[in-house]
């Protein structure tokens, strides 16, 4: 296998977490390899109490409940551990810069260890992977279709060649079965758009994300202070958000949408 010219230490790892706020949230579960520079490899891994709930659309995700950690120590127990293993590492994974860096650097505060990131090299796959990887409609069209997409950026051009990459996906994609988070393998792509549909937008409830589904089917705020929370329970607890949500400075095609929500439930009680 290649060998890293490496100076120091370097430490991949990737967290399992209760969400993506990185000031709310908390991690369930991490994984750290270090790896020596002379190429010896160090498994740590552990699942976390994080003493507070895993909603459940989370749990459906990563596959960690909360009975699974119950019994697991609490990030302040391993932490000062967990810094000594780190100690003159540098630290790598994949989209590690905009979260998982984030989360961990904010656990250790947390818990009062000054856990800093001064001389230490972050490296991020994913950065790697999208700078020589590009993902954007030429590349796809190279690859989907090898063909290079000429005019591109003119709405025409990029319309058509986007149509030929969502053939040429399909009749690629078709009947093949990939692993869920479950390690389950499933068929995500059918030449059927109501399938299509689920695999890109089912979740979706405005355009700009302020509303969503959970893993129940139920509507849910997906910002702010009821982040995770049911609409219609919100509407009954905390009135007032609706009317605040209509002067705020949210689309007019989410306001809509709570409004459609806000009467849908109005009826039902009648």
């Amino acid at each position: 296998m290649f060998a890293l010219n490496l100076k120091k230490p370097l430490v991949f790892f990737d967290l399992e977490t209760t969400g993506t706020n990185i000031v709310k949230d908390r991690i369930v579960e991490y994984s750290f390899v270090k790896i020596e520079v002379n190429g010896e490899k160090t498994v740590n891994s552990k699942r976390i109490n994080p003493e507070i709930p895993i909603p459940l659309e989370t749990s459906l995700i990563h596959g960690i409940y909360e009975e699974d950690i119950k019994e697991a120590p609490t990030f302040k127990q391993v932490a000062k551990n967990l810094e000594k293993f780190l100690e003159g590492c540098d630290l790598g994974g994949f989209n590690i810069v905009r979260f998982d860096v984030p989360m961990l650097v904010e656990e250790f505060l947390r818990v009062g260890v000054d856990f800093s990131l001064n001389n230490r090299r972050l490296v991020d796959a994913q950065k790697i992977f999208h700078l020589m990887e590009p993902r954007n409609l030429s590349a796809a069209y190279q690859f989907y279709c090898n063909k290079t997409l000429e005019d591109a950026h003119s709405a025409e051009a990029d319309t058509i060649a986007s149509y030929e990459v969502f053939v040429a996906q399909v009749e690629r994609y078709e009947g093949v079965a990939i692993k869920g988070k479950d390690d389950k393998e499933y068929v995500p792509v059918k030449n059927d758009m109501q399938e299509i549909h689920k695999i890109t937008a089912d979740r979706m409830v405005d355009l700009a994300g302020r509303l969503t589904i959970n893993a129940a089917g139920d509507e849910i705020f997906n910002f702010g202070k009821h982040k995770g929370k049911k609409v219609v329970d919100v509407f009954q607890k905390d009135p007032a958000y609706y009317d605040w949500f209509q002067r705020a400075d949210f689309p007019l095609d989410s306001k809509r949408k709570l409004t459609e929500i806000k009467l849908r439930g109005f009826n039902q009680k009648k």
